[in-house]
């Protein structure tokens, strides 16, 4: 038997979660079926059925993680809980169909709870014309636990990756980042101002309608993968923005074997988040590369599609690709390059420096 005082312990932490997965993943094939066309590894598993493409995706939220009911109304959750599984199949360019929901309920929650929460679910399947299909209900210890898969299709030619970037491709983002970030800063914020006041609900100005929204209720970008069909450009490789535009970008330059230049000063940033970031003494830049929830599109895109990118609405052409060999960067204003760091990859990245 082994002795446990010997056995090694290595914390999560340590390797950053980028490595952590990998490392769980790592001795996972799919050579024993030959209909997989992309397991581990993307935003979702593309399984080939023959004159189409199955794409499954999972989102999965987890009470004190990745949300807090102190300020998140229960039907928004529900519709949150699809668009971050309809978003991975997006950034699969491809259409979600079918939907199976997952929770686990403690009992201080009642049916009117419950309902509030598959109400918002069934405000998202009408409005992304998704079908729900199926699922599973269980008893928690740990507060409230939800998971949503969602099923979708594509064709052959349409099927986008993250590893199909190449060198002097154009890098695309579409709406603006870092108002999710801000916006939970300032619920966070009222939360603290309301501890021990079990009676009050935060007072939230109208000014801050925008980055509320994009925290509380966001929305799956499917307006764009149209608009990009209508005009003929097929993404290279992409990737939908949850923890960030830095991580997004580190993760199709390890897909797709390259480097990234990103410009700071085209990083879309909204004005509301630029007030929020003021007034709270945080970098707006910083949101945008690190913060979470905004469920946007990054891409690469043919260097020949410029033109059409350019006036597109709702999509910016924010960097290019570069050989692997020259990294990944950020450019400022000045010309000068500053080394794309990302939370999640931190650890795997100051472990190759040494």
């Amino acid at each position: 038997m082994t002795n446990p005082k010997k056995m090694s312990r290595t914390e999560i932490s340590s390797l950053g979660k980028v490595a952590f997965v990998e490392q769980l993943t790592q001795p996972f094939t799919t050579n024993s079926n030959t209909h997989i066309r992309q397991g581990i590894g993307d935003d979702g598993a593309v399984i080939d059925r023959g004159g189409w493409l199955e794409v499954i995706s999972e989102a999965t939220m987890l009470e004190g993680i990745d949300f807090d009911l102190t300020y998140t109304p229960l039907e928004h959750l529900g519709y949150k809980l699809v668009v971050a599984a309809v978003s991975n199949v997006c950034a699969m360019n491809a259409r979600a169909e079918y939907l199976t929901i997952s929770i686990g309920l403690s009992a201080r929650f009642s049916v009117e709870d419950a309902t509030a929460l598959y109400d918002g679910i069934k405000r998202a399947t009408d409005e992304y014309k998704i079908d729900l299909i199926g699922g599973n209900t269980s008893a928690s210890l740990t507060g409230l636990n939800l998971m949503a898969t969602v099923i979708g299709s594509t064709s052959e030619e349409e099927l986008t990756l993250r590893s199909g970037a190449k060198d002097r491709d154009l890098l695309c983002v579409t709406g603006n980042l870092g108002a999710a970030y801000m916006g939970l800063q300032l619920l966070e914020r009222e939360k603290r101002v309301l501890k021990g006041n079990s009676t009050s609900q935060p007072e939230i100005h109208k000014d801050h309608a925008y980055i509320l929204q994009r925290q509380l209720k966001p929305e799956a970008r499917v307006d764009i993968l149209q608009q990009l069909r209508e005009a003929e450009i097929k993404p290279t490789a992409m990737i939908d923005v949850t923890r960030g535009l830095a991580s997004a970008a580190l993760h199709i330059c390890r897909r797709s074997d390259v480097g990234v230049r990103i410009f700071l000063n085209r990083i879309p940033i909204a004005s509301d988040t630029f007030k929020m970031a003021e007034e709270m003494h945080i970098d707006p830049v910083v949101a945008a590369l690190n913060g979470g929830d905004d469920f946007e599109l990054l891409f690469t895109a043919p260097l020949d599609k410029h033109q059409e990118l350019l006036t597109m609405p709702g999509v910016d052409v924010i960097g290019h690709i570069v050989p692997a060999s020259e990294g990944a960067a950020l450019v400022t204003p000045d010309g000068s390059e500053i080394r794309i760091q990302a939370p999640d990859w931190t650890a795997r990245m100051e472990s190759a420096d040494e």
